[in-house]
């Protein structure tokens, strides 16, 4: 296995053992990024010369040399954070966000920065900046969205791991797409300070920044390191990182399902959540089917604060300037334009919905703390595809994307582990899913799918 293909945790071994330098495995990296970025267009930000120099003088700390990438959304200073808009051409932060200055502080060496769609309104990573991003497994397909760019550099090997945002599954559906993993932590435990756009709002609930990486060991080191409460933000939760044995995690019930009953999956999709089943009832995990009834309503919500709202906080920035934005961003305003405009009272009554929403929900999740479930109806699409037969249904393009969507709306930690793959040769991941602060709990419960599955690394990138 080429070292950039190895876990972050054994790059970091390989380090520490000095069998290999800061500076020697950077410029593994960069071959690797410069042989396949042409293809995949993951890296938008890219630049060898400035790794050299970084990889010269490494700091000391848990990452102490290991080489990362960070989604053009989350503020690296000197770097394009664009967020996939010509309204923000040559856009360069001056300051880092705060976990990015975490990342750096803990020794990490910053490759670059990773596409994404435009304003991160899309489950697909195109935008007229930088064009369409691939997936390493088929470059007819998409590697998915808003973390797509990252996703692909994760799993072609052209970083050791980094930083994603997730509002309605963005780091979830690419890991999926690609066959890495990824967590969405519970809102508030990975600050958000320094995230374009900010998560204020509903958005502060929503969305949280997570990290996307080819193992899980890699995102429970990513979590320990990165997670923790900034005080000078007002959304950042005071929950102390608290490490999860696998006995703890086997006295959890954990409750499973194929599909929500209203959008079906591919039969390869039910396949891997079987397998995930069997393969965590070997283990002594005690797995039951149970579907929470609340999911719909959610789901509901969700369209309401990502769609409606998300395009009520942009107005103001694309006002007199929507020539100049991308066809998807186009599609994605026509979506929010086809509802009823909403109010102050039906906002207002909408924020108070999706309080008891989530209460119901906790509630229906305290017989089953962790849900195994489908990331996606399907594996990953083509580009600008938007409509799909499943099962004889025909699944449009935000409701195969639903399943990630109601943890987004609860705000609760969900990650996502490769098991399998389509008739195409495409990866297909689960989720698994927590209630609110359960973040070590979900990384430990998807260790153990790990186990008996995870990365396989794609052709193009041996």
């Amino acid at each position: 296995m080429p070292v950039t293909l190895l876990p972050a945790t054994e790059q970091l071994a390989l380090l520490r053992r000095r069998a290999i330098t800061p500076l020697e495995l950077a410029e593994e990296h960069i071959a690797q990024i410069q042989r396949l970025n042409p293809a995949l267009n993951a890296l938008v930000d890219f630049d060898p010369d400035r790794i050299r120099a970084l990889a010269a003088h490494v700091r000391p700390g848990p990452l102490s040399g290991l080489s990362m990438t960070v989604k053009s959304s989350i503020s690296v200073a000197g770097y394009r954070c664009e967020i996939g808009s010509t309204l923000n051409r040559g856009s360069i932060p001056e300051k880092n966000s705060v976990v990015v200055d975490r990342l750096v502080h803990a020794g990490a060496i910053i490759l670059g920065t990773t596409n994404c769609p435009e304003f991160l309104m899309a489950y697909e990573t195109e935008n007229l900046l930088y064009g369409s991003t691939r997936n390493p497994w088929n470059l007819d397909y998409s590697p998915g969205g808003s973390s797509g760019g990252e996703a692909a550099a994760i799993a072609a090997g052209m970083s050791a791991g980094g930083l994603g945002s997730d509002s309605g599954g963005s780091v979830r559906e690419p890991a999926h797409f690609t066959g890495i993993c990824a967590l969405k932590p519970t809102a508030g435990r990975f600050p958000a300070s320094g995230h374009l756009p900010p998560c204020l709002g509903p958005f502060a609930f929503l969305g949280s920044i997570g990290p996307m990486a080819r193992a899980v060991g890699d995102l429970q080191l990513l979590f320990e390191t990165l997670s923790g409460h900034d005080p000078t933000d007002p959304n950042s939760a005071p929950a102390p990182h608290r490490a999860v044995t696998r006995d703890e995690a086997k006295r959890v019930p954990i409750g499973w399902f194929e599909d929500d009953g209203i959008v079906p999956v591919t039969p390869e999709t039910r396949d891997s959540i079987q397998l995930a089943v069997r393969a965590l009832e070997r283990q002594g995990f005690t797995v039951k089917p149970f579907r929470p009834k609340s999911l719909e309503a959610a789901r509901k919500l969700w369209w309401t604060f990502f769609v409606q709202c998300g395009a009520m906080l942009y107005a103001s920035t694309i006002r007199g300037r929507e020539e100049q934005l991308s066809p998807t961003f186009r599609d994605y305003l026509a979506m929010a334009r086809a509802e009823k405009p909403m109010t102050a009272d039906s906002l207002l009554d909408a924020w108070v919905e999706s309080d008891t929403v989530r209460a119901r929900l906790l509630q229906e999740m305290s017989e089953f703390p962790i849900l195994l479930c489908p990331v996606c109806a399907i594996p990953a699409f083509k580009p600008f595809e938007r409509t799909w037969n499943v099962e004889g249904q025909a699944v449009a393009y935000l409701d195969a994307m639903r399943y990630t969507q109601w943890f987004n709306l609860l705000g609760g930690p969900a990650a996502v582990v490769p098991v399998s793959r389509s008739a195409d040769g495409l990866p297909i991941g689960v989720q698994i899913a927590g209630r609110l602060f359960a973040d070590e709990l979900v990384l430990e419960v998807a260790a153990a799918v790990e186990s008996e599955f995870g990365y396989q690394p794609p052709p193009m990138a041996l």
